[in-house]
């Protein structure tokens, strides 16, 4: 006897090409010290954000700063939990216990945790560079890849905006118009600013005491928007055969794996099912969709968005995850790379550059993805571009960027349930009462928001600080009161 076990036939022996299975599933930890570790991390990119992306002074940072602390996610119809942290955070903080470190220079922010109750100080840091957006550090003191330089496309600043940058002085609005924007930011205590727009020029633009035409303001999920715009791009230069064929994802390779059922467009339109194990201080694992663990952990978000396992039959049901965006991510990094060319560049190229949005950037993760879900940012006129973009049907100055139809799949609801389209939310729901219902808006935390307005044949962008609430009710009076003035 050669003394080789037999074959057992519970396992499967046909020859593969692409692997052994799907990659080891990521596990949440949430624990009582990773949820600090998440919370101070996430303070960090806050004030990194703030005071190097965006450009406010210390003083301002710390009025607009709210402490957020980190939460355990919940299973499908569940929102996550941790309010007992949050009321630690905030006392922690009303008396001292969370110092923030700010190094100008490096344009670097520490920020510390000390609670003697708890244990050992907690700290985490971020840091900011130009193209990169704040990156989470937590605990590293370097990130994994090297950020160099980023040549970018240069808009003229002589053409007139939208093809350019030159904006004339907008004629004086009637007073209702005074008025609605008066009312929004008067309810309204972290708008940055609004601008309203049509495809052809700037009709208004108004911004607040610390707001700005040219000041790049967060805006989060709106880079969803980007993001899937990109993939809007590459299906129209034929990177892909179709939004439906299955992801080409980098770890996603093997035929046999359930994760080879998601397609493109199921993680546009948040149906891919993705989770992941959650395991509790006492032992227990539950079931989790994550939704903020990519801002707040240092990681490589396309890495773990790809090991997230498959929680539900793709396609079959609506969660909202950032996991499927940057599963997308992935993708678009491996598109390119298999193309021989240069990363960053490239993402930029395909749209903010390609637009002259000279004032966007995407935000980085701890190896240097772009991250694909959220985190970006960029000036109002910037934002107002990609509206333009979606007025236009996918033309840019003459030129088709997307293919024929996108404009119509990525604003409106196919699925029964939900109101969100590809990466786009929809009025469809009433949202906003005083709006038509194919209103379509990209939408970001704290209210961020590039409204597209199709049938009148406007744009409007807003921006507001992470945390501060916003007066919607306002916001909707104003749009329609724009629609009466200028449609």
């Amino acid at each position: 006897m050669s003394g080789r076990l037999p074959v057992e036939p519970i396992f499967d022996q046909t020859p593969h090409l692409f692997g052994d299975g799907p990659p080891d599933p990521v596990v949440y930890d949430s624990g009582p010290r990773a949820l600090r570790q998440r919370t101070v991390n996430f303070a960090a990119k806050r004030y990194v954000d703030m005071m190097f992306v965006s450009g406010l002074d210390r003083a301002t940072a710390d009025r607009h700063f709210r402490p957020r602390a980190a939460v355990v996610p919940a299973g499908l119809s569940g929102r996550p939990a941790g309010p007992a942290l949050q009321e630690t955070l905030l006392n922690a903080h009303r008396g001292g216990r969370l110092t923030i470190d700010a190094d100008a220079a490096g344009r670097r922010v520490s920020v510390t945790w000390n609670d003697p109750e708890f244990g050992e100080p907690i700290q985490g840091s971020a840091v900011a560079w130009p193209g990169y957006g704040g990156v989470v550090l937590g605990q590293h003191q370097a990130p994994r890849f090297e950020p160099r330089g980023i040549v970018r496309q240069t808009v003229d600043a002589r053409r007139a905006w939208p093809i350019g940058s030159a904006v004339e002085t907008p004629p004086a609005v009637p007073p209702a118009m005074t008025a609605a924007l008066d009312a929004l930011f008067a309810g309204s205590a972290g708008i940055y600013g609004v601008l309203i727009g049509s495809p052809d020029r700037v009709l208004l633009e108004r911004y607040s005491e610390f707001g700005a035409a040219d000041r790049a303001t967060p805006s989060w999920s709106m880079t969803k928007a980007i993001t899937c715009t990109v993939i809007g791009r590459m299906l129209h230069e034929g990177w892909f055969h179709s939004i439906h064929d299955p992801a080409p994802a980098p770890l996603w390779r093997d035929p046999r794996a359930i994760h080879r059922l998601i397609t493109l467009d199921h993680l546009v339109r948040m149906r891919s099912g993705l989770g992941f194990p959650v395991r509790h201080d006492d032992g227990s694992i539950t079931l989790g969709f994550e939704n903020s663990a990519v801002y707040q952990d240092a990681a490589d978000a396309f890495e773990a968005a790809q090991r997230m396992i498959v929680a539900t039959i793709p396609g079959a049901v609506f969660r909202y995850v950032n996991s499927g965006m940057n599963v997308l991510g992935s993708v678009i990094r491996e598109q390119i790379a298999r193309r021989g060319l240069p990363y960053y560049q490239t993402v930029y190229g395909m749209l903010a550059d390609r637009l002259g949005m000279s004032g966007y950037q995407h935000s980085a993760d701890i190896a240097g993805n772009f991250i694909a879900s959220g985190a970006g940012y960029a000036t109002l006129r910037d934002y107002a571009k990609l509206g333009v973009l979606y007025l236009n049907d996918g033309v840019w100055n003459g030129e088709r960027l997307l293919p024929m139809g996108w404009v119509d799949y990525a604003t409106a609801p196919t699925h029964a349930g939900t109101s969100y389209a590809a990466c786009f939310r929809t009025n469809g729901d009433g949202r906003f009462p005083s709006l038509p219902p194919e209103t379509a808006w990209a939408a970001g935390a704290s209210d961020n928001r590039v409204f597209i307005l199709r049938r009148h044949r406007l744009t409007v962008a807003v921006s507001n600080e992470s945390d501060h609430p916003m007066d919607l009710a306002a916001l909707d009076r104003m749009i329609a009161t724009a629609i009466d003035t200028f449609a």
